[in-house]
Parts: structure tokens; sequence; C-alpha cells
């Protein structure tokens, strides 16, 4: 399993994969040691990521394989559905896995994506409207919503 480690807007993100695919992507506070160079296995990743922070991608492309049971990612599948800018709640999602009883079991395999931003867990919020946990902090959440879907505000004359 390679690494390498990237700055973004939003702290540092650790990318993790082999052969087989990109299998985790994180983002933490915590200093780390910026990767000097990027292996070629990383190179799409980091590029689309950057993309993306620059606002010039609303989708990923690459090969991934993350790692998690088989309802996981099943979720995490439902999770790629949403669009670039939208939201969708846990309890919608739930309902389209077939089981409105399933929420918490759905909320849990959000909080375990292993694909930061690629897998758009920030996507999901609570049915009220509510930001609602988030494993990278609900700061990073609303900047990531934000960043997505600007509120472009208008001046009344």
């Amino acid at each position: 399993m390679e690494k390498t480690v990237i700055n973004s807007p939003l702290g540092f993100v650790c990318i993790e994969g082999d052969s087989s695919g990109i299998s985790k992507i994180s983002v933490t506070s915590e200093e780390k040691e910026l990767s000097e160079t990027i292996p070629e296995l990383f190179s799409e990743v980091v590029t689309q990521l950057k993309e993306y922070f620059e606002g010039n991608r609303t989708e990923f492309h690459f090969e991934m394989n993350p790692k998690g049971t088989d309802f996981q990612k099943k979720v995490w599948q439902e999770l790629l559905k949403i669009p670039y800018g939208k939201t969708e709640s846990y309890q919608k999602i739930t309902n389209k896995l077939g089981d409105p009883k399933a929420i918490r079991a759905v909320a849990n395999a959000n909080g375990k994506n292993p694909l930061w931003i690629v897998i758009p867990c920030h996507r999901v919020i609570g049915s009220d409207g509510s930001l609602t946990g988030y494993a990278g902090g609900l700061w990073r959440k609303k900047w990531l919503l934000d960043h997505e879907n600007p509120i472009k505000q208008e001046t009344l004359f």
C-alpha cells in the first residue's frame, strides 16, 4: 500500500492505494509531512482533487477500491448518485435502499466512508436540513457544501 500527503484548503489530505485502486482519502488538521514527489499511482487523484478545490471539477474518475462491508459499499454507491451541489437526507437514502428503519446503519456507513469528498458523504444532511454529524468536522462539511453550491447574493435596487 502506497501513501502520499498533499495540502488542501481544508487540511492535510492523506491518500492511500495500490495497483487495485485508491482505497482511502482522508483529511486532518494534524500537521503531516507533505510528499515531495507524487507517485504515478496518485497523480490523477491529486490532479482531480486540486481541480475540485479550484472549482473546476464536479465528478471524479479514477480507479477506486474502498474497503468496507457489502452494506457499506451499497450505501457508498447510493452516495455517488448525489449530484454535485445537491444534498440528500439520511432518510431519503435509507428509503432508496429499501429499509426505512435502517437509518442508523446508513448513517454509520456514511461515517465510515473511506474516500473523503470522492464518495460525497458531505452531501448527506438531516431531514430538517441540518448538517448533522460529519467525521471531518461540521466546519469542513459546511465549507464543502458552500464550495459546491455558493449562494450568489444579488443586490436589489
